[in-house]
């Protein structure tokens, strides 16, 4: 359980209290670093898991370079799967089976809200809006805000996205959310609610202490990625986005060589990739799914049962939400995708409009409930 005096007032300003307590370079990457009061691990360098990519480079031996270069490639290829066609085939039949359609079990979705206070979490890249070559241009429809905007008169609502708190909110326009920016790393409470029974005037920023170092390296690769055509460097605050949408392919192996090129002087980040982005972060032990506990315990609803948690999102950084999810036994994961992925969602949707119009239900269900009473 986390600690309660980790939902703060903005004045008081004492989240970075405890998770920025741990968060210094003497002790952060000690063999025994201390507990934090909001459980935060702190990973040495040596310890910290194994992706796939150093996993497939170890295992090459004398070639460990080239084998490094070809895992990132195959990664970022992964990472970002071409549409297939054929919507037909027998995979996306059985994987629809195992992950069926929210809206066509909307019915059953909310069978199990009943007597629940509703929480609803929600991406906003490739979720809310759709996926832009330009990520400064991912506006969403007039049409989804008044959906969103509706569902939080209802439930208490959050975006929680890899975009900085500041650009997902000048995106999204509504006071009255909660926004989770950095993948979680930037926390806010909305300015005005009426769901939350404890405290709504959230603050959480556990890497305060790394934006110094965030902003040192989104120069250096800002000046190293400068004359890779297509590539796009995004400060996101408490993390960095290196966009290659637009980048062609054959130049990817050379962009992830820069990206580490510049990474390799601090170990105290890590690199990840996302839908066609490689992200930089913090090598803390915080992601979209320590927000959504942090934000649930914001609430009032630490270890409760008595809330459902609807997770909608699109990414593989959305996977930590699905899984805390999963492992908590209540609440659902909702993946977005029109290809078969693997992941710890139950239920998914096929685009941000199937989104949109799993929101317009979701309102139109709760008025019919207060009607009846």
């Amino acid at each position: 359980m986390t600690n309660p005096n980790a939902v703060v007032s903005d004045t008081q300003s004492a989240i970075g209290m405890a998770i920025t307590v741990a968060v210094n370079s003497s002790s952060l990457y000690s063999p025994s670093v201390p507990s934090s009061p909001y459980n935060i691990t702190l990973f040495s360098r040596n310890k910290f898991p194994k992706s796939t990519i150093e996993t497939a480079a170890s295992s090459a031996g004398g070639h460990a370079g080239l084998a490094k270069n070809i895992a990132w490639v195959d990664a970022m290829r992964a990472s970002s799967p071409t549409r297939n066609s054929s919507e037909d085939t027998e995979d996306k039949k059985a994987w629809i089976m195992k992950h069926p359609s929210a809206l066509g079990v909307f019915e059953e979705i909310m069978s199990a809200a009943k007597m629940k206070q509703v929480v609803i979490f929600l991406d906003y890249d490739g979720t809310l809006s759709p996926i832009v070559p330009n990520p400064d241009q991912a506006y969403m429809a007039p049409e989804m805000r008044e959906a969103v905007k509706n569902v939080a008169k209802y439930f208490p609502t959050a975006i929680v996205s890899g975009r900085c708190r500041a650009k997902v909110y000048n995106f999204v326009r509504l006071s009255e959310l909660y926004y989770a920016g950095s993948h979680g790393m930037d926390i806010k409470g909305p300015s005005s609610g009426k769901h939350q029974k404890g405290n709504q005037n959230v603050l959480c920023q556990p890497a305060k202490e790394f934006l110094p170092m965030m902003a040192e390296v989104y120069k250096h690769l800002l000046e190293k990625t400068k004359d890779i055509p297509g590539a796009n460097v995004e400060n996101n605050k408490f993390c960095l986005s290196v966009h290659f949408r637009c980048v062609e392919e054959q130049n990817w192996s050379d962009l992830a060589d820069r990206v580490k090129f510049v990474l390799k002087d601090y170990p105290k980040l890590r690199l990840t990739q996302g839908r066609k982005v490689l992200e930089i972060r913090p090598t803390i032990k915080w992601d979209k799914g320590k927000a959504l506990e942090f934000l649930l315990e914001s609430l009032g609803y630490a270890n409760s049962k008595d809330v459902l948690p609807i997770y909608i999102g699109d990414d593989r950084t959305d996977e930590d939400a699905f899984k805390v999810l999963r492992k908590q036994g209540h609440g659902f994961g909702i993946l977005v995708s029109k290809i078969p992925k693997e992941t710890d969602a139950t239920y998914s949707l096929q685009e941000p409009s199937e989104v949109m119009h799993f929101l317009q239900r979701l309102v139109t269900w709760k008025r019919g409930v207060l009607r009846s009473h």
